[in-house]
This record gives structure tokens, C-alpha cells and sequence, in this order.
């Protein structure tokens, strides 16, 4: 499969301004931080969820738990992925019982991969709830799974990938769209 970048649709300034207004609407739906802990998706998802974790705190004052999951064994396309698929560990150092988890990921898609986390997480403790904060909800969902916090909503065909780039993994922040193309 060969990609083609199409068309830029997030800078650096406006990560930064999405990330600060979903930390906004964090702390107003919840009525403030107390028992909210952030548990990022392993890869993207982990540098949003400390980034937005430190939005918080910068607001409130107060430091929440920040924890990372892996779901590599539990995605149901496990199997296609690869013969020996790599597993991370997960980093969820606290208690996660009743409190109120915020999932974060880079791209919301098909809902497949926040199954996939729920089902983790729910492995891990039973919070009292889970809300999802992502960057970016593209559409194409199969299964009933909606964001509570989203950063920008990008319609696009299936023809079309979203890339997420963060600095701590890639150097660089952005968020572009691009072109399957048919080889």
C-alpha cells in the first residue's frame, strides 16, 4: 500500500489549541478532576494522554494519574497482523476502581481499537466510567462507539488514512490526510 499526503489539516498551534479545549471540557463535564485518571493508547494515544494530562493540571492545579495500555492482544485482528505481534507493556501504576478513566487515541475510525481498550481496561479494574477523547474522529464506525471530547472532526472516504505525527515519537507535530493509492 502506498500513501500520498493529500493535504495537511493540523499544525503544531493547533494541536495544542484541540488538546487545551478537550482538557476544557474535560474538567467542565466531570465538574472538576477529582477521581479522573488518563490512560492513553499505546503509541499516539500515550504522548496525547500526558499532554492532555498536563493541560489539566496547568488548569486545575491538581495532578491526575496518567497510564498507558497496550491492546496489541486484544484486537480482533490480532491473527492478520503479524505471526509473533510485539507486544508493550502496559503502564497503569494506580488503582483504576471508581474512578473515572479518560481513553485517549489519536484517530477514531471503525471503533475496533477502543473496543479493544475498553476490554483491557475492564481486565485491569472496574472503573466507574469510561469516556474517550480522541483527536481526531474520522467516521466509518462499525461499531456503536462515539467520542466524548474530540478535537476536530475530519470526514473522509475510505480511501483516505489519517496520520497523527507527535514530536516525542516522530519530531514533529501534525496531522495529515493521505491518499491510498492503488498499486
Amino acid at each position: 500500500m502506498e500513501l500520498r499526503e493529500k493535504n495537511k489539516i493540523m499544525d503544531e498551534l493547533a494541536m495544542k489549541r484541540a488538546l487545551t479545549r478537550i482538557a476544557h471540557e474535560i474538567i467542565e463535564k466531570n465538574k472538576g478532576v477529582e477521581d479522573i485518571a488518563v490512560v492513553g493508547i499505546r503509541r499516539r494515544g500515550g504522548p496525547l494522554a500526558l499532554r492532555l494530562a498536563g493541560r489539566i493540571e496547568e488548569i486545575e492545579g491538581v495532578k491526575i494519574p496518567v497510564g498507558i495500555l497496550d491492546i496489541t492482544l486484544y484486537r480482533d485482528d490480532l491473527t492478520t497482523l503479524a505471526s509473533q505481534p510485539q507486544v508493550h507493556r502496559t503502564e497503569v501504576n494506580f488503582n483504576i476502581n471508581g474512578k473515572t478513566i479518560v481513553l485517549v487515541d489519536d484517530v477514531l475510525y471503525t471503533g475496533r481499537t477502543i473496543r479493544a481498550a475498553m476490554d483491557a481496561l475492564i481486565d485491569i479494574g472496574r472503573p466507574k466510567c469510561i469516556q474517550l477523547a480522541v483527536l481526531i474522529d474520522r467516521g466509518h464506525r462499525e461499531l456503536p462507539i462515539k467520542a466524548d471530547f474530540v478535537g476536530k472532526n475530519v470526514p473522509t472516504s475510505r480511501q483516505e488514512n489519517i496520520s497523527v505525527l507527535v514530536e516525542e515519537m516522530d519530531g514533529k507535530d501534525e496531522v495529515v490526510i493521505q491518499q491510498i493509492l492503488e498499486s
